[in-house]
Parts: C-alpha cells; structure tokens; sequence
C-alpha cells in the first residue's frame, strides 16, 4: 500500500506540476515532463520529512509504519504524508526525538531547494505578473535576500515550479510544529512540558481561530483540533525527565516554527 500511495502521489503532483509550470498535460502529453521540477523536489521534501520520523521510530524500537504519501486533486497534487506509530512510546526523550526528527529532516532539504529554484525564478515588474500571490515568512525572505539581493520596489519575483515546492516544504514544517494533538508539535511541546502541556495546548484552536481573521485555513485547523482533541497521550515511563541537550533542541524547534511562519499564506492579491 505505501508504494502504490507513493506511485499515485508521484503521478499526482507530477500533473499539478505540470499545470504550475505553465504546461497542460491533457492537450500535449510531453508537457508531463515540466511536471518533475516540482514533483521530484517536493516529495523528496515530504518524504525525507516523514523518514526522519520512521528513523527516530525505529531507533526507539518504536513499531512504526513506512510513510503513506497522499494523493490528492489539489494545485500542489497531495494532501502530504504521515506515518503510523503502532506501539506505545516508551519514554518522553524517544517522544521527543520522533517528533522533532521529522520537521529538522524536511527543513534541511526544503532550504537547499528553496534556493535553487530561487535561482532559478524570474523577477518581474508587477504588472506582469500573475498567478498566486505568497506570504513570505522570515525564512523565506531571508533566502530569497541570499539568493536574489534585495528586489527592487514594483517587481515581484515570480516563482520557479522549485521555488514553490521549497515554499511549500516551509509551510508544512510550520503547521506540522503546531504545539497540539498528534502534529509533531504536539509530540514536542508535550515532552517539554509534560503534564503541564494540556494547559498550553487546549489554548492553540483559539488562538487559531484568531488567526483566521488573517487566513481563513485557520479556521479549518482549528475546527480539526477542536474535533480531534488537544490531548496527548502518555509514554510509558513518562516519569524520565527529559535531556538537557533536547530541552535546548526545544528551543531549535520553536525558532524553526517562528520562522517558517507566515500569519496570511495566501493572501489575496493580483492574478
């Protein structure tokens, strides 16, 4: 089941790709290929995301699933990849590290990405531009300064099919880290804080909901945390207090997601 999720996926993204890159598979075939640009770098962020995860997993001796990729009729052409942990956790520490390993995983390749298909974007006066507009987070723009200098008032940059995969491999590193539930955020907030993180986490559908005023996706999450609840379980020996060195990784993951945040991600604009 993991590869055919995985092979629907790679077809999936590769005709949304198409369609991103300026191409329309259904009227000419060979624009398929224009598709890889963003396929190839976006599950190669995905899936390196979620192997962070299984990899943690199993040095744990957690029982875990290989990542199930999600095909989806969406511009992007999937709604992600999760995995299943099948086993209890046995300590806060193995907690930890299954839930940090995967967002440090994606954002070590998601940048490197980010960066090549800024290279290879376009600045353009804004008049002709069209498309989608993007937030851009403080990740974003700092890579962007890196790779492009500083863009000149009344041009825009518009985004190489690489580019927006990067783009995207951000995004999903922010609303992975979450502090609640099931996301990664929820495994790490919930093995700093112990019992104190069902204090943190009933407040975050709220501030979500907030949130919304500026991007109405807030509104959807926070309906998802509502319905599937804050609350995590506990490990095993949740006793065993948590290592200095990963308290300090802690504080890595917060930065990661400040970083990586964008409060309107799509916000209305031209195009």
């Amino acid at each position: 089941m993991p590869i055919l999720l995985l092979l629907a996926t790679f077809v999936t993204t590769l005709f949304a790709g198409s369609f991103l890159a300026g191409g329309n598979p259904f009227v000419r075939p060979a624009d398929l290929l224009l598709g890889l640009m963003f396929n190839v770098p976006l599950l190669s962020i995905l899936g390196i995301h979620e192997l962070g995860h299984y990899a943690a997993a199993r040095h744990h001796r957690v029982d875990v699933t290989p990542p199930f990729f999600l095909p989806a009729p969406s511009f992007i052409g999937t709604f992600g990849a999760f995995i299943r942990i099948r086993s209890p956790i046995p300590h806060r520490n193995a907690l930890f590290d299954v839930g940090i390993s995967g967002p440090l995983a994606g954002a070590v390749v998601a940048i490197p990405v980010l960066m090549i298909g800024l290279s290879l974007s376009a600045v353009r006066p804004e008049m002709a531009q069209g498309g989608t507009t993007l937030g851009e987070s403080l990740a974003f723009q700092a890579v962007a300064r890196l790779v492009l200098g500083p863009v000149t008032k009344g041009f825009d940059v518009v985004l190489h099919p690489m580019a927006f995969a990067g783009w995207i491999g951000l995004f999903v590193t922010m609303l992975n880290l979450i502090p609640a539930g099931q996301l990664d955020g929820g495994h790490i907030a919930y093995a700093l804080l112990g019992d104190r993180y069902a204090e943190v986490a009933r407040l975050v559908p709220y501030a979500l909901l907030l949130m919304g005023m500026a991007w109405v996706g807030w509104f959807v999450w926070a309906a998802l945390l509502f319905f599937l609840g804050t609350r995590h379980p506990r490990t095993v020996s949740d006793e065993l207090p948590l290592s200095a060195g990963r308290k300090i990784l802690g504080g890595v993951a917060v930065l990661l997601f400040l970083l990586c945040f964008s409060l309107n991600p799509f916000p209305i604009g031209r195009g």
